[in-house]
């Protein structure tokens, strides 16, 4: 039977725990390799504690504030590219740029003309912006042309056109850059708060906890990084899909 898809299971996270747990046994020092217990023991522990709730706020309105703006412009750029050869050849460098250059690079250049408490937007901005312009415009590139044409000699309003011509088709391409963009727009905000170390941030517990061996800690808010990526990206896709069905209606 084919399986389609690329949903977690439950079973498959069970097998990576007794991995995980079975290695942290092997190793027998939990300053070096926290067992999974000890790790949800731990965060149990943290949630309770308000100061945990803060910073997963600050760094999660960071870090989603440069996503939407980079999921903003990215979407206007690539429809700007699909309709003008001069913008789509203009703005490509800057794309292939910001792909190729490490995130270190950036995050500390950066530092020196930003404050570390904006740094994680910035961040997120230049590391999603490629993802969803390319999506973007090769869901734009791969609308048939036939379609449009169509549109126009039966002169469809705009509106349903570009709900029943242009986002059917173009839709599994941006979600699909949504999904990367924001495991991205995580992994390296975060790492621009590790780096930068603003106050009150979830970048500066990981970093104290590296500073003092609190390895059940760094264990801890790693796991709570993976959790709140996982609900952001959730909860993005289930808004793309009602955004979907709703224009259908259209």
């Amino acid at each position: 039977m084919k399986h389609t898809g690329q949903g977690i299971r439950p079973w498959a996270v069970l097998v990576w725990l007794c991995v995980w747990q079975l290695a942290s046994m092997a190793v027998g020092k939990e300053i070096l390799l926290v067992s999974p217990v000890r790790t949800l023991v731990r965060l149990g522990e943290l949630c309770i504690e308000a100061a945990f709730w803060r910073a997963a706020a600050y760094t999660m309105a960071r870090i989603l504030t440069g996503f939407l703006l980079a999921t903003a412009a990215g979407a206007a750029l690539a429809a700007l590219a699909s309709r003008s050869a001069v913008v789509r050849e203009l703005v490509a460098p800057f794309m292939l740029t910001v792909k190729a250059v490490p995130v270190a690079s950036f995050i500390i250049v950066a530092l020196i003309w930003f404050s570390a408490k904006r740094l994680s937007v910035l961040i997120s901005f230049l590391m999603v912006l490629p993802i969803i312009y390319t999506n973007t415009l090769d869901g734009l590139d791969a609308v048939d042309p036939k379609l449009r044409e169509m549109a126009r000699v039966f002169r469809v309003p705009l509106l349903r056109r570009a709900a029943h011509v242009t986002a059917p088709q173009v839709m599994p391409y941006f979600r699909a850059g949504v999904k990367l963009g924001l495991g991205l727009a995580w992994k390296s905000g975060i790492a621009a708060e590790v780096i930068g170390i603003p106050v009150g941030s979830i970048g500066e517990r990981l970093q104290r906890a590296k500073v003092y061996l609190e390895t059940q800690d760094l264990f801890a808010w790693t796991v709570a990084i993976v959790l709140l990526s996982v609900v952001c990206e959730r909860l993005a896709i289930m808004l793309l899909d009602a955004l979907a069905r709703r224009l259908r209606r259209v």
